[in-house]
């Protein structure tokens, strides 16, 4: 009677594992299949009887062999079970996803518990492994951190330019003038603006206007280094923040903007425009008071531009030409 209540249990059980919606898996010590759910055989597309006494590794090679060998053997040293979540690696074995409603998944995305199995004189000859479908929490979580990253551009960066915003971009001036005042590096300015921008609009019209700052943007984009911090602040005028670098450096850095901007050729609704540019340029020194001075001195600069005639360079204070 215990035998046949034993052997109706048995069988409960293991129809218990072919319906759940998670896969088993039992390995035995040479990492040879010894249980296969249908799970696993809807999702590999391998039935229980193809993968019996197959080695794990030969049926399914993208499994990092080596870290899971040690976390296994670990778990079975320690007796107790060990996990894998997505976040570290994303599955064990590549399964295909066929969540409807998570099309931006490819994969199936996979938790996995390793539990060693313990024999009546307590050794472990085999180890289970469960595999659970969390595709729709891992899509869910990286669709939420993309829409926070995206939240988190806008906040810093100017929608029309892509450039930082001027709110951002100060800050990151504060930052790096704080560290030429710790360290003493040099950090360059560069303020300037689109020439006679109004009468562009004016002329063009402000969807033309909008397109000219910003191809001005991207050329500004293409030369910075990865180091540099472009802006746009305010209207049609713009900034650069150049850490590590002199005023001379800044200079022929400045130079070569003007020039690149210069030599646009911006197409619009059938018409090829150009315009120039203004710039100034400012280098911390000794007296120089705080980043609201860099500025100050850069935007003196600018306007010595503007007032020798448009579309050329010019140095703050005893440097300038």
């Amino acid at each position: 009677m215990t035998a046949s209540l034993d052997i109706s249990e048995l069988h409960w059980m293991l129809d218990i594992i072919q319906s759940i919606d998670v896969g088993v898996v039992v390995l035995d010590r040479d990492y040879c299949i010894q249980a296969w759910n249908s799970f696993m055989e809807n999702h590999s597309g391998k039935t229980a009887s193809q993968v019996a006494r197959e080695s794990l590794f030969s049926l399914f090679p993208e499994i990092d062999q080596p870290w899971f060998t040690h976390k296994v053997e670990t778990a079975i040293m320690l007796g107790t079970r060990a996990f894998t979540i997505w976040e570290q690696r994303p599955y064990l074995m590549r399964f295909k996803s066929y969540h409807p409603i998570t099309g931006l998944a490819d994969i199936m995305y996979q938790n996995v518990t390793i539990l060693p199995l313990r024999t009546v004189n307590g050794t472990s000859d085999q180890v289970c492994l469960i595999i659970y479908d969390v595709t729709n929490v891992a899509v869910n979580k990286l669709q939420l951190e993309a829409a926070n990253a995206q939240l988190q551009s806008l906040a810093i960066h100017d929608g029309l330019t892509g450039l930082l915003n001027r709110r951002h971009w100060e800050s990151c001036l504060e930052h790096e003038f704080a560290r030429h005042s710790r360290y003493g590096t040099p950090v360059s300015l560069i303020l300037f603006d689109i020439d006679h921008f109004k009468q562009f609009n004016d002329t063009h019209g402000h969807r033309a206007g909008d397109e000219v700052i910003r191809q001005v943007a991207e050329v500004t984009r293409q030369l910075v280094r990865d180091t540099d911090l472009a802006g746009r602040y305010g209207g049609e005028e713009f900034g650069v923040v150049l850490p590590d670098t002199t005023l001379a450096g800044a200079a022929r850095f400045a130079e070569r903007l003007r020039a690149g901007i210069e030599q646009l050729q911006i197409t619009h609704e059938g018409r090829t425009l150009s315009c120039t540019v203004s710039l100034g340029v400012a280098c911390t020194h000794d007296e120089t008071a705080g980043y609201n001075g860099l500025i100050e001195e850069a935007d003196q600069a600018l306007y010595h531009s503007k007032s020798k005639g448009r579309n050329r360079t010019s140095l703050s204070g005893a440097e300038r030409p």
